[in-house]
Order: structure tokens, then C-alpha cells, then sequence
């Protein structure tokens, strides 16, 4: 079966409430969405809340989903505003933030490469991550949507109802205050 027409079919099921379909969501989005979720709240439990909080919601309205196509951007725009109500919400992690929760992009080893050469990739990957968590708020959601999620300015000015030149402002300067950190870090060539 093709990814659009499995798509089609896990919509069908979610709008007849099926919660096989919605359990197929949530593979096939799962961990996308996690890993968009802790690159902007820094925190793997309020990821994970923030991921329930999209299929729930999902699940809810799948009846606003106009498009079977933009169902990855639907669910995008759903977890964005979902990490921007946690970001506006106080908690007590806020007093007690969970201490060295990591989540790591799936990477792929490429072949037969070495021991170093893995090594130094985990270890740039993670700097990247680190330095990425360590920006505002503003940058790092509209580096994450750039950058991880693939979307154009235009997508990115729709997805955060905000201007372009807004949206290229932020861009260049997350990438700026990105640069200075992973050149402060010692990166190599401060990518």
C-alpha cells in the first residue's frame, strides 16, 4: 500500500474513532513529532506531554484536517502550539528540570565508517542538539521548522502566523547566535 493512500486509510479510521488507526498515527508520527517537541521545550517530559497532547487533539479534530496531504504539517502545527502553551505555562519542572534527558536524531552510519569517525559524528550531533536547546524560544522553533522539517519561509510565516521577514529575521539570527556558540564550543568549522 502507498504512504498516501495508508494515510488516507488512518484518517478514515481516526474520524470513525478507531484506535488501531490512531495507534498507527502515532508510529508512523511518533517520533517526529517527539523529537521537534524536545527541540524546543529542552525537556524530554514535557516533549512527550506535549506529543500526547497533539494525538489527543488530533484525534479530537481530525475533522478540521481539510487535506489528506498536509497531514505531517497538521500534525507539525498541532505540536508547535503545543509546546508554545507548555513554554507560557509554569510548572514545578521549572524549580526541578530533569537532569540529562537526551533524544538523538536517527542517524543513519552511512557504510563501513570508523570507530572515530562515528564517534565524532554522535559527538558533533549532540553539541549541534545542545547548542540548538540553548537558543531562545523564538529561534530554535524556526530553526527546527527550517532545518529539521524541511518547510520553506513561506510554510514556516503560515505554520507561526507571522510575517516573512519575521520568519528570516529569526532564521539569520538563530543561525548567528548558533554559530557563536558552536565556534565558542570549538565545533568544527562552527556548522
Amino acid at each position: 500500500m502507498l504512504k498516501g493512500e495508508l494515510q488516507l486509510d488512518i484518517i478514515e479510521g481516526i474520524k470513525a474513532k478507531d484506535e488501531s488507526a490512531l495507534r498507527l498515527l502515532m508510529e508512523d508520527y511518533g517520533d517526529m513529532l517527539l523529537r521537534t517537541a524536545w527541540l524546543l521545550l529542552k525537556d524530554r517530559q514535557a516533549a512527550e506531554e506535549a506529543v500526547q497532547d497533539t494525538f489527543i487533539q488530533a484525534y479530537a479534530k481530525i475533522g478540521q484536517l481539510e487535506d489528506p496531504q498536509r497531514l505531517r504539517a497538521w500534525l507539525i502545527a498541532i505540536a508547535v502550539n503545543r509546546c508554545r502553551m507548555r513554554q507560557r505555562t509554569w510548572s514545578w519542572r521549572s524549580i526541578f528540570p530533569a537532569a540529562g534527558s537526551v533524544i538523538r536524531a536517527d542517524e543513519e552510519s552511512g557504510g563501513f565508517a570508523a570507530a572515530e569517525e562515528l564517534f565524532m559524528a554522535h559527538w558533533e550531533n549532540a553539541q549541534l542538539g545542545e547548542a540548538i536547546r540553548s537558543l531562545d524560544y523564538i529561534y530554535r522553533e524556526c530553526l527546527t521548522l527550517y532545518y529539521y522539517h524541511e518547510m520553506s519561509i513561506r510554510e514556516i510565516s503560515a505554520q507561526l502566523r507571522m510575517p516573512e521577514n519575521t520568519v528570516k529575521s529569526r532564521l539569520a539570527r538563530g543561525r548567528a547566535l548558533l554559530k557563536q556558540l558552536l565556534e565558542k564550543e570549538g565545533m568544527k568549522g562552527g556548522q
